[in-house]
């Protein structure tokens, strides 16, 4: 049996498995390709803004960047790791529709830096949740999720309450926005301290959440995305 087994010939698979650098090597051009091939593309393209390809449509105008109080909350999302269950990317299938609402479009996404899109969902979509549900209600959840919602599997933030905004790191945020393209006002960047002064991190919290998905006023029947 292993004598007939030593004769068998050495196939190009188990060549490469054994042999670690034609094995990166290999990798290497499997992912440029695919790169490649995702990315090219995209030169050939003016835009992936609706809002450049349809100047026409004034309610995609509505975009803004964040509040200072809402990039807070923006970073207490992000650090608190909620983007590991919570996506916000509603994709244009109808039962995506029918339980979240309208599509996401790119422009919604054009001030993020980096994009919450995500991919698994643990908990729901969160691209349209901003007012849905009242400000006291997501106070609650964040506190204790299961006496809002018995069968959530979320963890408790009751220190959101207790820690306050520091005014001059979410001023420093703002200016490192604006480097990155937001387009943040002088004004805006100096007021950035006071306007969260006294804030909680719940407060900033509820501020981002409330405001997602409320940008951009959708006009029934209308196509975004041709």
């Amino acid at each position: 049996m292993s004598e007939h087994n030593s004769n068998k010939p050495v196939t190009f698979q188990e060549k490469l498995e054994k042999n670690v650098w034609a094995l990166v090597l290999a990798t290497a051009i499997i992912v440029s390709v695919g790169g490649i091939v995702e990315i090219v593309p995209l030169f050939y393209l003016n835009t992936t803004f609706e809002d450049q390809v349809h100047p026409e449509y004034e309610e995609l105008e509505g975009v803004r960047p964040y509040t200072a109080l809402e990039l807070a909350g923006r970073d207490i999302y992000q650090r608190e790791g909620c983007y590991l269950c919570h996506s916000q990317m509603i994709r244009p299938f109808r039962d995506e529709k029918d339980r979240y609402g309208h599509y996401s479009l790119a422009v919604e996404s054009k001030y993020d830096h980096p994009f919450q899109w995500g991919s698994k969902r643990t908990g729901p979509d969160l691209a349209r949740v901003g007012g849905k549900y009242s400000d006291a209600w997501h106070v609650q959840h964040l506190r204790a999720p299961r006496s809002v919602v018995p069968e959530s599997v979320m963890p408790n933030y009751p220190w959101l309450d207790k820690s306050t905004i520091d005014g001059n790191r979410i001023e420093k945020r703002v200016k490192a926005m604006k480097v990155m393209g937001v387009p943040y006002t002088d004004e805006q960047i100096n007021a950035a301290a006071a306007s969260v002064e006294g804030k909680t991190e719940m407060d900033a919290l509820v501020a981002y959440l409330q405001v997602l998905g409320t940008m951009v006023k959708f006009e029934p029947g209308r196509d975004y995305r041709d």
